[in-house]
């Protein structure tokens, strides 16, 4: 059944295969203490590395700054809150967790930061990402929607997260630090940042949730690979896990859970840093690379999306897509709607509260105005481990109250029905379980298409393979997959355990 917010719903997207970046726009930074990439300019340039595209032969580039949303806003969103006193967090707080430059790139209302010369580097192992044309899949469903894909499993990690992995580890680095540690659900931000980490020359641990460390070994083993330690959270190593299990010896975990162990880690170690994968400001600036190309490719290819679709556990994959293309639609450029998929068994923005609330289960983060299920609450579950998260991104959830966007939920057979056996078996990729949201929300638009007649042009974020997720394709290929939600009793507890600020 589709579940719908408040907001208005709308409909679909248009693309097809190349590589590039964005728009020309005046860009003042810079954040960097590091020494700049000598050819920065305040003007985006078009010379970066270049690929062909396989679809249409157009050359883009790798974007040289990345896109901070807050300062196109008309309305900043809220300051996050000091967990005990409830007073807007001043910066320095955060200095035990962050790098100076990283607490900078939260906190700022410049428009575009320069990418240091080192990440762009680094990004040139996979950087500029394709953007696909389905039309195999829009043949399958007969309809006369254009359906495009930007596709981030190209990355060594295989997924969007090394977009933000290598810079966080590259400012790290470059302050000194020896240490880094976070949290992953499903595994794939914990293995972009063991790669990122190994290139840098940084100790890296992991806090993997549960649930998500039994189901995927093999990404345990990637972690590993790149010389990473990794837990099974909650575990016995920090007092918060320690808690979890005296309470719970079976707990399947939960992103907030393995949070707080991380936090607890780099909070009582001087040597130490923490680097997260998602919702914080800096880490949804580091994907808009993502969407700063995907305009570039578009406009070469002379399209407009209709439609930006993205699956949302915290948000830094459909923000990373979506913000440039929110830019442009500001400024009067284009006017393409803007969808949120979650999973039905998380559904923060869906039925979530938008209130102050703690990122962690233990209440170790500063607070922060967010849709929340209640940072107690402890999803099912389900093999979309990376969407497996209390709470939404706070840049995201005010978009979100703004009105810029809309959001729904989905059943995860439902994904997998429209991933495996139409997606997947039309064109080729195998995504990993948190994008068939996506896809599924996308075919229903190209389905409403074909029922109106409609040619609409429907973009959608395809943040990564599956290929260490075949275990839930055999489930549900098998037909042993169910559904899973949540119970009314268990999130109106939740809830209740919001901070009242």
């Amino acid at each position: 059944m589709l579940v719908t917010s408040h907001h208005t719903l709308q409909t679909p997207v248009l693309m097809d295969t190349v590589y590039t970046a964005a728009g020309p726009q005046q860009r003042t930074s810079l954040l960097c203490t590091p020494k700049p990439r000598a050819a920065a300019s305040s003007r985006r340039s078009l010379s970066f590395t270049a690929r062909a595209s396989a679809n249409s032969g157009a050359k883009v580039s790798i974007p040289k700054q990345w896109y901070n949303l807050v300062a196109d806003l008309p309305v900043k969103p809220p300051p996050p809150l000091h967990p005990q006193t409830h007073q807007p967090l001043n910066p320095s707080d955060l200095s035990p967790l962050f790098p100076d430059e990283l607490i900078r790139q939260e906190v700022t209302d410049e428009r575009f930061i320069d990418i240091p010369e080192e990440v762009i580097d680094v990004y040139e192992l996979w950087r500029p990402t394709p953007l696909i044309r389905a039309r195999r899949l829009e043949k399958l469903l007969g309809t006369p929607a254009k359906i495009y894909y930007k596709y981030e499993g190209t990355s060594p990690a295989g997924s969007h997260k090394a977009n933000t992995a290598v810079p966080q580890a590259w400012y790290n680095a470059a302050a000194g630090v020896k240490n880094v540690v976070t949290e992953t659900g499903a595994g794939q931000w914990g293995s972009a940042l063991s790669f990122a980490s190994s290139l840098f020359g940084l100790n890296c641990e992991v806090w993997q949730v549960r649930a998500s460390f039994d189901q995927k070994p093999y990404r345990r083993l990637m972690m590993e690979t790149w010389g990473a330690k990794v837990h099974p959270s909650p575990s016995p190593a920090t007092e918060a896990g320690k808690k979890i299990l005296a309470t719970d010896p079976s707990s399947p975990g939960s992103l907030g859970i393995a949070i707080s162990e991380s936090v607890e880690v780099a909070a009582t170690n001087g040597d130490t840093k923490y680097c997260l994968g998602s919702v914080l400001n800096h880490v949804l600036l580091h994907q808009t690379v993502i969407g700063e190309e995907c305009l570039e490719q578009m406009a070469a290819l002379g399209v407009v999306p209709d439609i930006v679709i993205g699956c949302t556990g915290g948000g830094s994959n459909f923000g990373g897509l979506a913000f440039p293309f929110i830019r442009e639609k500001l400024a009067g450029r284009m006017s393409p709607e803007f969808r949120a998929v979650e999973p039905a068994a998380c559904p923060t923005l869906t039925k979530g509260v938008y209130a102050y609330d703690f990122g962690d289960t233990a209440g170790l983060t500063p607070l922060m105005k967010m849709h929340t299920l209640g940072h107690g609450f402890v999803p099912d579950p389900i093999h979309a481990g990376g969407l497996r998260y209390h709470g939404m991104a706070p840049l995201i959830s005010h978009v979100y109250e703004l009105g810029f966007m809309d959001a729904i939920s989905i059943q995860q057979t439902e994904c997998f029905q429209a991933a495996a056996l139409q997606f997947a078996r039309t064109e080729g990729i195998i995504p990993a379980p948190e994008p068939t949201h996506a896809i599924a929300a996308a075919i229903r638009e190209a389905m409403e298409c074909k029922r109106t007649g409609e040619e609409k042009v429907i973009l959608m974020a395809m943040c990564g393979h599956g290929h260490f997720d075949l275990a839930a394709y055999e489930k549900y290929l098998r037909g042993d997959m169910v559904d899973l939600s949540h119970s009314a009793d268990k999130l109106e507890a939740s809830l209740a355990a919001v901070p009242k600020v």
